[in-house]
């Protein structure tokens, strides 16, 4: 009987090393893009954490210096949109979905210290961004279901708004430090009002549950400040300015 021939085709294997090397190749690129990004990122959190140690009469400053860093930021999304969308979206979006979220509390955070100036309008101080605004900012779809391509997800948004509770926790302690007694009553109330709107949601997501579970801590860290601010007879009453006070 004559030997068979190999009943395996090296051909496929080759077909194979070739998707491979393309994947590689897509991979590198994207990566160099997400460390550009990530740089940009650390440099706006780098820039926003003096917030905790600049008065409010000061902070425009400090807002304006991270604004340069925010469209940075934003420059490398638009570059990296078009790159990512070239392949399915969750083939590869483990390795932006945390600079992404990052990126997104930034955001969050300048705009609500008053940094982001909408249509001409005053730049509004404690107000939270929606998706939908953060994804004109970035220049990007958010939470695509029609078709496949780079979007922002409401899971990277609500990390990021999570993480702008915990940094705003941080704010309320630290303008007491700065004898600035408004603010922490501001936080106070923006965090007990996203912390409600928090239990509508209905969570799938594991590690965001977990998340969310842990925000009525920092809702009663804020909570704690604002009282003892309170029985200090601190608290700015309403129509009270602090000077009058």
């Amino acid at each position: 009987m004559a030997p068979q021939n190999g009943m395996v085709d090296p051909a496929m294997f080759q077909s194979l090393q070739a998707q491979v090397d393309e994947d590689g190749a897509i991979r590198d690129e994207l990566r160099d893009l997400v460390q550009a990004l990530e740089k940009h990122n650390r440099n706006t959190a780098f820039v926003l954490s003096r917030a905790h140690s600049t008065p409010v009469t000061e902070l425009r400053r400090v807002l304006r210096a991270a604004e340069e860093h925010i469209y940075a930021s934003v420059s490398v999304i638009t570059t990296l949109a078009p790159k990512a969308s070239e392949m399915p979206y969750y083939k590869f979006n483990n390795m932006w979905t945390r600079q992404m979220q990052d990126a997104a509390y930034g955001m969050l955070f300048w705009s609500w210290l008053g940094g982001y100036e909408q249509d001409g309008k005053v730049p509004e101080c404690g107000r939270l961004l929606t998706i939908e605004e953060l994804g004109k900012i970035m220049h990007i779809p958010v939470n695509l279901k029609d078709r496949d391509e780079f979007h922002l997800t409401i899971e990277e948004y609500l990390f990021a708004t999570i993480a702008l509770v915990e940094e705003l926790t941080r704010l309320a302690r630290n303008s007491v430090t700065l004898g600035d007694f408004e603010r922490p009553v501001l936080v106070n109330q923006f965090v007990k009002d996203l912390f409600a709107g928090f239990q509508i949601l209905n969570l799938k997501n594991d590690g965001l549950r977990r998340k969310v579970d842990g925000l009525k801590y920092r809702v009663k860290d804020v909570e704690d400040v604002v009282y003892d601010l309170s029985l200090r007879n601190l608290v700015p009453k309403k129509g009270e300015s602090e000077a009058e006070k």
